[in-house]
């Protein structure tokens, strides 16, 4: 089997910060851009080195205001290494000429190949050859190897490998207005004959952060330490046709690193100890093949290689090292700088996908969630709210990080940003803590700190809802739903929507699984956590009633996003379109015209739709008819219809979600949507925005469309369910899952076949549920089913 590669041919300026990103090698604990190691950081390039969990606050003077952000800090970058022929000038792609590039990310060992060819002048060239690897094994290791052949005529070479504390983050160009510089008292020194470090410490949050470089080579290795970057300097002679090779090793380590005294005497001491290139290219290589084994989907053809990359940049992401960690999902990786490095709701989009591979990473990014509890309580508390109000935007300690103002490229105005009232991202929180327990069986988690963050959510909800005596129905004012584009009603004087439909219907379902919970749980833990949050009696019967009756807007027979869309004005969008071609980010090019989205009914992505992406038909239909509610699939295929002549799709997961729903609703025109989602990275469609960082959630929930998606794969009442639905273009697939106690369970569907193979062990048999039979699979046994046409 050929080894999946992911490659790139010729030197392309305009390209290199969205090959940099979708090159980015990490391991869960940091990752690194795929910069060229001999380019700083300029219109063109951009090096940056993030670890996960490792913010920095500072201020601002925005639009005569001062304003605060916290952002994931670039640290030092450990990549330079530059050349020259002796007496000449630095090579770099953009200042001499090459003759060859070639860019090879090796998905399978986690490594990234680059294949250089400089002109020399004459008949001279310099072939240069690199092999860079963020090691998985080891967390806090990176080495870069680095191979040098003269051809035509030999030549002196000067080799400069450094350790830069200057760097800023600078990788966002509509944040260059906000400070950016979060590293001080940049100190550096050496260690013996071979090894350099850093030390530095960020601004405000006061992490220490130290890295410490061991260069390699057969030649004499000096330093000379400058102010903000530890150098080292080599000589190389290359005799024309020979091949010499210098090996760079690095460690980081932070503060917050743990079982580490001092940082600095750990990286040192880690840097020191290292084996060579070869041994430690091993011992990585064994490390991924393992990750692989656990997580890979097998997926032909050109779906399946994107689907390996989007896995490969999930994974460095969020890796087995990530469940020793105190950090959640961010948004766009650890890829850039875009969204501040801050934690969404893209959870929502990863954790199933996990949940039946990495569940202890699972675990772990909902404790950051639950250590993050008390925040969120007091920031109901300061709302008038009882309950827990999670932000919108997350970063260290769980205050609300959603930026004030934001910037509009096209008319250069700053504006205020009200998407803070995007209130659905608990529910979020709450769903996925109910997935990942029905998925895994771990019920220690469910009645302990699920419980205590399923019971503060809901009661959010319930204390949020106001009864309306016209409607005698409960409402929920002034909120964001996932559309993102209206944030007011036209000419209102304050910000916020009234009963948002997906708002509403899934705080309706956070209710009645809490209120389900409470309901089984043992006596004693119930008494616990009724005593510790101080839930009154009546309490319960208030969630009750607003589980059933919450309101949800209909108009002209569809579900309305939110009271008052229908009666919003039209837009022409055929008009839009000509105008501009782009129109996905609708809302900027409206607000440039001196106009306002919020006039129209046009969404940015799945709203209402996005009910159908969590919830099955069947738990659909019973929400609304607890709800007091009928809607039927008439209703919902009308309602599918309506909205998607009315999306811009100005978001990653507007193609991914569409995508979803359509393959059981309109399979014909599903996967123009699925597309859309498999490249929305690749082919950087949100025009330009991929290069400051991957979409994380699109590129996770690619992979759960194929897993539970086209599957139908559902974990509930203990049991796997399954309803395959067939998509020509994605007809073959396979994947291998961990379900409660039971690891490696195989499911593969080809050609109206289903297999599902359950490996020997002690483990219990596994319930299969399908719409017309339920199987009984028990460990050591396989199953071949026939799916009716």
């Amino acid at each position: 089997m050929t080894e999946p590669t992911w490659e790139y041919e010729g030197y392309r300026p305009e390209e290199e910060r969205l090959r940099e990103a979708l090159c980015t090698l990490g391991n869960g604990r940091f990752a690194t851009r795929g910069a060229l190691p001999e380019c700083t950081a300029d219109e063109i390039h951009y090096p940056g080195t993030y670890a996960a969990g490792c913010y920095n606050r500072l201020t601002s003077e925005v639009a005569g205001r001062q304003v605060g952000n916290e952002d994931m800090v670039n640290l030092p970058n450990w990549l330079p290494l530059r050349f020259r022929p002796t007496g000449g000038d630095w090579l770099t792609p953009d200042t001499a000429p090459v003759t060859e590039h070639h860019q090879i990310l090796h998905l399978g060992p986690g490594v990234m190949e680059r294949r250089t060819r400089y002109a020399l002048g004459g008949d001279g060239t310099l072939f240069v050859r690199q092999t860079r690897l963020v090691h998985l094994a080891d967390p806090h290791l990176a080495a870069l190897r680095t191979e040098f052949t003269a051809d035509g005529h030999g030549v002196d070479l000067d080799v400069e490998a450094a350790l830069d504390g200057s760097v800023t983050n600078a990788g966002v160009a509509r944040y260059l207005a906000l400070a950016g510089r979060h590293l001080t008292d940049v100190r550096t020194g050496t260690e013996g004959p071979d090894t350099v470090w850093l030390h530095c410490r960020t601004r405000t949050s006061d992490i220490s952060v130290a890295l410490a470089e061991r260069l390699t080579a057969d030649a004499p290795v000096t330093d000379a330490n400058e102010l903000q970057r530890a150098v080292q300097y080599l000589r190389l002679t290359l005799p024309p046709g020979r091949t010499v090779t210098v090996d760079k090793t690095v460690a980081l380590h932070t503060s917050h690193d743990p079982a580490i005294g001092d940082p600095l005497r750990a990286a040192v001491d880690r840097a020191g100890a290292a084996p060579g290139f070869d041994a430690l290219l091993e011992t990585h290589r064994t490390a991924w093949d393992q990750l692989w084994r656990r997580t890979a989907l097998d997926v032909p053809g050109e779906p399946g290689s994107i689907l390996r990359l989007h896995l490969f940049h999930v994974l460095q992401t969020l890796s087995p090292h990530t469940a020793d960690l105190d950090v959640g999902v961010p948004a766009r990786g650890l890829h850039g700088e875009a969204y501040r490095g801050h934690v969404f709701w893209d959870e929502l989009f990863v954790l199933p996908y996990l949940n039946l591979h990495l569940p202890e990473v699972s675990r772990a990014l909902l404790r950051y969630r639950h250590r993050r509890l008390d925040a969120a309580c007091r920031a109901a508390r300061e709302l008038g709210r009882r309950g827990a109000l999670y932000p919108w935007q997350s970063g260290s300690d769980g205050r609300e990080e959603t930026q004030q103002v934001h910037l509009n490229p096209r008319s250069g105005r700053w504006l205020p940003d009200h998407s803070h009232l995007q209130r659905h991202v608990g529910s979020a929180v709450a769903y996925n803590v109910w997935q990942y327990c029905e998925a895994t069986g771990d019920t220690g988690f469910r009645d302990g700190e699920g419980a205590e963050m399923l019971l503060q959510i809901a009661r959010f909800w319930a204390d949020s809802a106001e009864y309306d005596d016209r409607l005698g129905r409960y409402r929920i004012r002034g909120v964001l739903g996932p559309d993102e584009y209206h944030d007011a009603y036209p000419g209102a004087p304050r910000p916020g929507l009234d009963d948002n439909a997906y708002t509403n219907v899934t705080a309706a379902w956070v209710l009645t699984r809490t209120l389900e919970l409470l309901r089984t749980l043992p006596e004693p833990r119930r008494r616990e956590l009724e005593e510790s949050a101080g839930l009154e009696p009546d309490e319960t019967a208030r969630w009750e009633e607003v589980s059933r009756s919450l309101h949800v807007p209909f108009h002209d027979g569809v579900i309305s996003q939110f009271e008052g869309y229908g009666d919003l004005a039209e837009l022409d969008w055929d008009g839009y379109r000509k105008r501009y071609e782009d129109i996905r980010r609708l809302d900027r090019i409206l607000e440039a015209e001196g106009d306002s989205v919020n006039r129209y009914q046009a969404s940015k992505q799945a709203d209402v739709l996005m009910l159908r992406y969590l919830f099955g038909p069947r738990e659909l239909s019973a929400l609304f008819q607890r709800l007091g509610y009928w809607v039927d699939e008439r209703t919902w295929a009308a309602t599918v219809d309506y909205y998607l002549h009315r999306t811009s799709h100005g978001s990653t997961l507007s193609g991914l979600v569409h995508g979803w729903i359509l393959t059981r609703a309109r399979r014909a025109d599903a996967w123009r949507f699925v597309q859309e989602a498999l490249r929305g990275d690749i082919a950087d469609l949100q025009g330009g925005t991929t290069g400051e960082g991957v979409h994380l959630g699109a590129m996770a929930g690619t992979l759960d469309l194929v897993q539970r998606g086209l599957t139908g794969l559902e974990t509930r009442d203990g049991a796997l369910w399954l309803d395959p639905v067939p998509l020509p273009e994605l007809s073959s697939y396979g994947f291998h899952i961990r379900y409660r106690g039971n690891w490696g369970v195989g499911l593969r569907l080809r050609s109206g076949l289903l297999e599902l193979a359950v490996p020997d062990s002690d483990g219990s048999p596994i319930d299969v549920r399908l719409p017309d039979r339920v199987v009984t699979v028990r460990p050591g046994e396989t199953v071949r089913l026939v799916l009716p046409d």
